[in-house]
This record gives C-alpha cells, structure tokens and sequence, in this order.
C-alpha cells in the first residue's frame, strides 16, 4: 500500500502514463473516431447518437425532477440558478463517466483480435473509449451554459475553472477504464456488475436532491461515494458561482491523479496475461 501511494511512484507512473497518450496520439484519435463510428454503423443517425443519448438522459430527468415533482431551488440573488441547473450540473459529469465505466469492460474483449498482435499498444484501447465519450459530454455541458446565460445573465468567473475539472474527470475516467478493461478480460462478469452499480451509485449522490434533504443517519452514504466529490465541484463551477465544498476540490483533485496512476500500473501489471485468457 505504501508503495502504491509513494509520491515518487505516483509521479514515475503519471508521467510515464501521459507518455504513452503524448506518444501514441494520432493512433488514439484514429481509433477514438473509428469507436465512434462503429458503435452505431448501419444506424440511419449514425455517430449522432453519441451525442443525442446525454441530451434525452438529462432531459427526462429535468422533466421529472423540475416539473413533475417540482422541485425549487435557487432563484435568489445569491444563487440564480434553478433546480433544472442544479440538476444538469451535477449529471453532466456523471453522464459521460458512467459510459465509459461500462464500455471499459469490454474495451479488451471487444477488440480480441488486437490485442493479441504482439506489436499493438494496447494501452491505448481504453483510452480510445475514455475519449470516445467526450463529445457527448461538450454537448451537454454548451446546453448547460447556453441555459445558465438565458436564465442567470452573465456565468460566473468559476467556469474558468471546468477546463481543470474537465482535466481532473478525464484522469479519472481513464485510471477507472485501465482498471475496468484488464479486469473485464479476466472476470467477463464485471460489465454487469459496473452496470448495477452506476445504476444506483446516481441515486447516492447529491444530483436529484441536496445533502441537507438526505436524513442525518444516512448522509454519511453520499460521502462514501467517492463521485459525489465530483459532483459537488462541477456543482460549485456551474451552479453556485463560488467554492461552496474546498474539501471536495482536494479530494477530487488528489484522487483523480492517484485513481490514474493506480488503474494504469494494474493495467501494466496484468496486460501480460490477457492474451492467455482471449
């Protein structure tokens, strides 16, 4: 465990991870934009689909939760923002993170006939799928500011700060993926498991309500969900316009570095053995 966190490790495996994606780039677009392509070839929409199914995921959401329900939140000076911006800023993060948690699983398996070609990098399989949902979340997140102009004017100076949440999300969702993938060539099972779990890991974290309506004997669950750090910092960004949660900006920074560094030297570790189990 000591050596896991050791910072001259830690710092040895970051750098030696970005290598890898500074190093095999145009192979990593390449294969990002064939993802893409793929996963809805013979579709009359196509590749739109990346993009459509964010926005009717937060749409039927905001539909329920903001009208439905009725939920009311903000509307002040302080904060200016409604229960529908609330919401969206919160989701938009998780969105993209829970697809790539889920296709990780089989970023290995689905692509058996590379990785067992001794010369191809196959390190950069679950960065492809990493990237491949990005786009979808560039969409939701421009709905998201076009609504926060609309309905609050001006945004706030802290969206300055999504690039480096943007950045602190993309370590994240790729040291999950090289876990996800060296697992799902070896326990096939995983993907159901991941499914299960982003399922109700949405319902314990602070998206479709506030800590503060969570009953106190159960609020410590939101803190055990170590994505709710994430939502409270895009939340912060997006929605209150100032640093209401400074603890989760240190755990979500801090532990996006150390979840890269440790999905991406398990990766290294077991990719030995995958070719014997495909």
């Amino acid at each position: 465990m000591i050596r896991i966190i050791h910072p001259v490790h830690v710092a040895r495996a970051f750098v030696e991870g970005v290598t890898i994606v500074a190093a095999r780039r145009h192979l990593i677009v390449a294969l990002t934009k064939r993802e893409i392509g793929e996963q809805y070839a013979g579709q009359m929409l196509g590749a739109y689909w990346s993009l459509m199914h964010p926005l009717i995921h937060m749409a039927v959401y905001i539909f329920v939760f903001n009208f439905i329900f009725n939920a009311r939140i903000g509307g002040t000076a302080d904060i200016p923002l409604d229960f529908a911006g609330y919401m969206m800023s919160g989701l938009l993060p998780w969105l993209s993170t829970q697809q790539a948690m889920i296709r990780s699983c089989s970023a290995l398996t689905g692509s058996a006939n590379l990785v067992k070609q001794v010369v191809f990098p196959i390190e950069v399989l679950p960065i492809k799928v990493v990237l491949a949902v990005v786009p979808g979340q560039v969409v939701t997140l421009t709905i998201m500011i076009a609504y926060a102009i609309i309905v609050a004017g001006i945004p706030p100076a802290t969206y300055l700060l999504l690039p480096v949440l943007a950045l602190a999300q993309l370590l994240l969702m790729l040291g999950i993926a090289f876990a996800l993938a060296i697992v799902g060539a070896l326990l096939r099972d995983i993907k159901d498991i991941i499914q299960v779990l982003t399922l109700v890991a949405i319902y314990t974290m602070p998206v479709f309500y506030l800590p503060d309506w969570v009953p106190q004997m159960l609020r410590p669950i939101l803190y055990f969900n170590p994505f709710s750090y994430m939502t409270w910092c895009y939340q912060d960004a997006l929605f209150y316009g100032r640093i209401e949660h400074p603890i989760a900006w240190i755990v979500f920074m801090g532990g996006s570095v150390l979840v890269f560094v440790t999905g991406y030297r398990m990766f290294r570790r077991l990719r030995p053995w995958v070719g014997n189990v495909l």
